[in-house]
């Protein structure tokens, strides 16, 4: 359905509103055009005729293939020198340890509790500071009680490195 159709089943314009002056127009004049832009000027500049068939076209252009150079020596001097401190390895290689699967659980586990309570408590207009506060000391209580139970059970099933 489009707009006129609805505004056509909608009420009849009044007699009044009729009879309104039309809306103000702007006046179109060419006297804003002040002048050309000169191409002998010393701003305009031209590209080399080999410039389609550059592969860096650009000084950014040139900039990002050096960073990224950059990044790659820097992956690639931090791989040899044997450390490995992403946290997707260490899950990957420990997925059947038990201490690491109740971790995942426990942290899974609350995050969804406090975020569906926290829906909930908006919803009614009741999540405030205080709230949040509260709910704040739970995952620091939480975290430190994590640690501590998973540093004693890390004993009886140590990870894999």
């Amino acid at each position: 359905m489009s707009y006129a159709d609805v505004a056509a089943k909608g009420p009849k314009q009044s007699a009044e509103e009729a009879a309104a002056p039309p809306m103000p127009q702007i006046e179109r004049t060419d006297e804003s055009v002040h002048s050309l832009i000169d191409v002998d000027s010393p701003h305009v500049s031209s590209v080399p005729s080999d410039f389609s068939s550059q592969t860096i076209k650009t000084e950014t252009q040139a900039e990002r293939i050096e960073l990224e150079e950059q990044a790659r020596a820097a992956a690639a001097s931090s791989s040899q020198s044997g450390k490995k401190t992403d946290r997707a390895a260490f899950a990957k290689q420990n997925v059947g340890n038990p201490v690491v699967l109740g971790n995942m659980l426990g942290v899974g586990v609350l995050g969804g509790v406090l975020s569906v309570g926290a829906y909930k408590k908006w919803t009614r207009g009741e999540l405030g500071w205080k709230v949040l506060g509260i709910w704040a000391g739970v995952v620091g209580v939480f975290g430190v009680a994590d640690y501590y139970v998973s540093r004693y059970f890390f004993q009886k099933y140590p990870p894999k490195k």
